[in-house]
C-alpha cells in the first residue's frame, strides 16, 4: 500500500528512471547522520555517539536537551571524535560508557581512553600515548568497587596482524597516566565485560578462532579478590561439548541477578537467566524469534531492565520475528510475556532510565530515530508507554513523504526445492510521475544481509526516480534464527548468488520489473556478491561493486584477526577459493562495472578492486573506477556519500536504462564506453 497521491489522471507520463524527484543525491548524504551506542547519564538524561558525514563523518557524543523537543547538545569538545578501531570495524557503539556525569571514551586520532565530566570541555587521558593507535579499548564499564574503568584492550605492540585482546583494567582515581591491568587473558577474543553492582564479581563473554562470536562462545563469571583480580572463575554458558551455542549481552540486575541471551537448542537467541545456588541457566520465555544479532561493532544493547525495585522488575526487549522488530516487556518473576505498540518496525538499541527507556529504531515512515518511551506500572503490574522521538537522523524527512515509496516484505523460491529466503521489494512510487502502461521498470537488487525494510533516502533516491529496487536478506542473514544464518558457511559465493538471482527472477515472473534491466550492487561482502553474479551468472545487466571483495585468497591472507578464520568458514576449502573468486573468472564477465573503493580502507585492501578494474578494462567491457583519499572501509564524507550515488545511477542510466537520469550531474568516464 502506498501512500496517497495524485490520480493517475493527474500524473505525468514518463519513462521509468528518468522522474524529477526533490530526493536529491545530496538530501541523501545530508540525511545520512547514523547513531551508535546509547547510555543514560546521571541527571537521567540520553547521551550517544552521532556520525555526521556533513563533518567528515566525525563521531560527536552528544547529550539529550533538558526540555522537550530541544536540540541535543555536544559533549564531545573539539579536536575529539568519540570511535575505536578495536577488532577494525570499531564505531561508536562500544567506545565509550557514563556514570553519573563522568564519561571514558576512546578518542579516534589516538586510540586512547579519556575522562571527561559532562559539561567540562577539557577531557584527561587515562591511558599511555602509545604510537600509531597500537592500543585499543572497547566496551568499557566503570567498576564501582575499585574505581576503575573495565574494558576489552587489543594490543598490537608486537604483532600488528595477530594482536592481543584483553579484559584490563584502568585506573579513574589516579591524575597520572597509568599502565593498564590484564584482569583476564589466553582467549583470542573477548566482549560484555559487565560489572556486578551489588558484588566484586564480573561477567564477560569470550570466544576463540575459528569460531565468531555467534557460531560458539562462552560466558563466564570471575569472583574479584580484596585486590581486584579474576579469581575463581565459572563458565556459565558454552561449556557444555553437546550444545553449541552463542552466549551474549550479559547484564547484571540492581540486586545481583544475571541475564543474558543465547540461542542452545532452538537455535534462536532468547533470554535466559543464570540461577546462581544450583548453577544451571534458566529460559524465561521461548519464542521463535532473534532477542540479540551478531556482534559486529560492540555495545549492542536488545534489552533494559525497568522498575524501581526488584518486586516490580521487568525487562523492556527487542526482538525480530519475520523480518520485522519488535518490542516487549518480560517479568522474569512470572514469565509472562506482552508485546508493546510502538511505531518503529525495526529496533537496535534499547537502554533504561528513570522511569522511562530509550529506544533506537525506525520504520518504513520513520528513519533512523531514538524515542523515549516513559513507563508506567499499574496495579496488576502492567507496563505502559508514552512514545515520543527526541532525535532523529533526518528531521527533514517528512517534506518527502509524497514520494515514498513502502517496503512489501517477500518471500520467494531459492533453487533448493522447498526453500524460501526472504526480501523487501520497493516498487516505484512518485507523487508526480507514473510509468508507460506498456514498460515495466528497472530494478536494483541490493545484496544487503541486514535489510530491515526501513525508511531509506537512498532507497527512496531509486523508486521516486522510477526505479524498482529490492533489499536481499539472502542465506546467512540474521533475525531467521541459526539454520537460515548459517545456510552460507561453506557455500559463500553460491548461496548469496543464487539467492539474488533467484529474488530477480521471482520479480521478473511475477510482472513486478523489466529483466532487461536488471542491476545489482553491494558494499564490501554485498560487493563481492555482486562481483561474484556478474562473474558467474547471466542475470544481471550490469554491476556497481562498494569496497567489495574480488580475490578470496588475498582477502584471506590480509584478513584481521577478527576475521582471520572467517572467510574460511565461509568459503571451505582452497579450490572453492579458486572457484569462487571473481578476479580468476574476468572473461566470464559479460556486463558493464562501476567499482568504488576508499584508499584507507584496512578490512579490503584497495588494490583488490584496482586489480577487477584492470582486468575488466582490458577485457574491452565499460568499466569505472572511483578512489577517495582519506576514506576507510564504507564512506563517511558526505560529498562522497552524494557523488557515489549520483555516478552509480547515471552508469546504469547511460548502459543498461536507456533514459536520461533526471537533474543536472556529470557523468564520469567511463572506458571501453566514451
Amino acid at each position: 500500500m502506498q501512500p496517497e497521491a495524485l490520480g493517475a489522471a493527474e500524473k505525468a507520463t514518463a519513462p521509468y528512471g528518468s522522474w524529477e524527484s526533490p530526493i536529491t543525491a545530496a538530501a541523501v548524504s545530508a540525511a545520512g547522520r547514523t547513531v551508535e551506542g546509547l547510555a543514560v547519564a546521571g541527571d537521567g538524561r540520553l547521551v550517544w555517539v552521532e556520525k555526521r558525514p556533513e563533518e567528515g563523518g566525525a563521531s560527536v557524543l552528544v547529550r539529550e536537551a533538558a526540555e522537550p523537543r530541544g536540540k541535543a547538545l555536544d559533549v564531545s569538545p573539539q579536536g575529539f571524535a568519540v570511535r575505536t578501531l578495536a577488532q577494525e570495524y570499531g564505531g561508536g557503539s562500544g567506545a565509550f560508557a557514563v556514570q553519573g556525569d563522568t564519561v571514558v571514551f576512546s578518542n579516534y586520532s589516538d586510540q586512547r581512553l579519556y575522562m571527561q565530566t559532562i559539561g567540562d570541555s577539557s577531557p584527561r587521558p587515562l591511558t599511555p600515548d602509545y604510537a600509531a593507535s597500537e592500543v585499543r579499548y572497547a566496551d568499557g564499564v566503570f567498576d564501582p568497587h575499585f574505581h576503575r574503568y573495565v574494558t576489552i584492550m587489543e594490543d598490537h605492540r608486537n604483532n600488528s596482524s595477530d594482536p592481543v585482546t584483553t579484559i584490563a583494567a584502568v585506573k579513574t582515581s589516579d591524575r597520572d597516566v597509568n599502565e593498564p591491568t590484564i584482569l583476564v587473558s589466553g582467549n583470542d577474543f573477548y566482549a560484555f565485560p559487565r560489572v556486578d553492582p551489588s558484588e566484586k564479581r564480573m561477567a564477560w563473554i569470550e570466544w576463540s578462532n575459528p569460531n565468531m562470536s555467534w557460531d560458539k562462545s562462552q560466558l563466564w563469571v570471575g569472583y574479584f579478590s580484596e585486590k581486584g583480580e579474576v579469581q575463581n572463575r565459572i563458565c556459565i554458558a558454552g561449556g557444555d561439548p553437546t550444545l553449541v551455542e552463542s552466549p551474549t549481552e550479559p547484564k547484571w540486575s540492581s540486586k545481583g541477578e544475571l541475564f543474558f541471551i543465547t540461542d542452545r537448542q532452538s537455535g534462536f537467541w532468547n533470554i535466559y537467566k543464570w540461577d546462581e545456588q544450583s548453577n544451571v541457566v534458566i529460559q524465561l520465555y521461548a519464542l521463535d524469534a532473534e532477542f540479540s544479532k551478531p556482534m559486529w561493532v560492540f555495545g549492542a544493547s536488545s534489552y533494559a531492565f525497568v522498575g524501581k525495585n526488584d518486586s516490580s522488575l521487568k525487562i523492556i526487549c527487542c526482538y525480530r520475528q519475520n523480518g520485522r522488530s519488535y518490542v516487549g516487556v518480560l517479568d522474569p518473576g512470572s514469565g509472562s510475556f506482552s508485546t508493546l505498540v510502538i511505531p518503529f518496525s525495526s529496533v537496535t538499541n534499547i537502554v533504561s532510565g528513570d522511569e522511562c527507556f530509550y529506544i533506537e529504531g525506525a520504520s518504513a515512515n520513520l528513519p533512523v530515530s531514538i524515542a523515549k518511551c516513559q513507563v508506567t506500572l499499574d496495579e496488576k503490574r502492567t507496563v505502559t508507554t508514552d512514545f515520543s522521538l527526541i532525535w532523529s537522523s533526518s528531521e527533514d524527512v517528512t517534506e518527502y513523504k509524497s514520494y515514498f515509496s513502502l517496503p512489501e516484505f517477500i518471500e520467494f523460491p531459492t533453487v533448493i526445492p522447498g526453500q524460501h529466503a526472504y526480501a523487501y521489494f520497493y516498487a516505484p512510487y512518485s507523487h508526480s510521475f507514473q510509468g508507460p502502461s506498456d514498460e515495466k521498470p528497472p530494478l536494483l537488487v541490493r545484496t544487503h544481509e541486514e535489510a530491515r525494510g526501513i525508511l531509506d533516502l537512498n532507497v527512496q533516491y531509486w523508486t521516486s526516480r522510477g526505479w524498482a529496487l529490492v533489499d536481499v536478506n539472502y542465506g546467512g542473514s540474521s533475525g531467521y534464527g541459526r539454520e537460515y544464518r548459517e545456510r552460507i558457511l561453506g557455500q559463500w559465493g553460491a548461496v548469496d548468488v543464487n539467492d539474488c538471482c533467484s529474488c530477480a527472477t521471482f520479480l521478473v515472473e511475477t510482472g513486478r520489473v523489466d529483466g532487461q534491466r536488471l542491476c545489482i550492487t553491494g558494499e564490501s561482502a554485498g560487493g563481492f556478491t555482486t562481483l561474484a553474479c556478474l562473474a558467474f551468472r547471466q542475470t544481471f545487466k550490469a554491476g556497481c561493486s562498494l569496497y567489495g571483495i574480488a580475490d578470496l585468497t588475498s582477502l584471506r591472507a590480509g584478513s584481521h584477526k577478527f576475521e582471520a578464520c572467517y572467510t574460511d568458514n565461509l568459503v571451505g576449502n582452497k579450490q572453492a577459493y579458486d572457484e569462487r573468486a571473481p578476479i580468476n573468472f574476468v572473461d566470464k564477465f559479460t556486463c558493464p562495472l562501476i567499482l568504488f573503493h576508499g584508499l584507507e580502507d584496512t578490512v579490503v585492501p584497495p588494490d583488490q578492486t584496482a586489480k577487477i578494474y584492470k582486468a575488466i578494462k582490458d577485457k574491452g567491457l565499460p568499466v569505472a573506477l572511483v578512489e577517495y583519499e582519506g576514506e576507510p572501509h564504507g564512506f563517511r564524507k558526505a560529498e562522497n556519500i552524494k557523488f557515489t550515488l549520483e555516478q552509480e545511477m547515471v552508469f546504469f542510466a547511460r548502459l543498461v536504462g536507456k533514459f536520461k537520469v533526471a537533474g543536472d550531474i556529470t557523468p564520469i568516464n567511463i572506458q571501453n564506453f566514451d
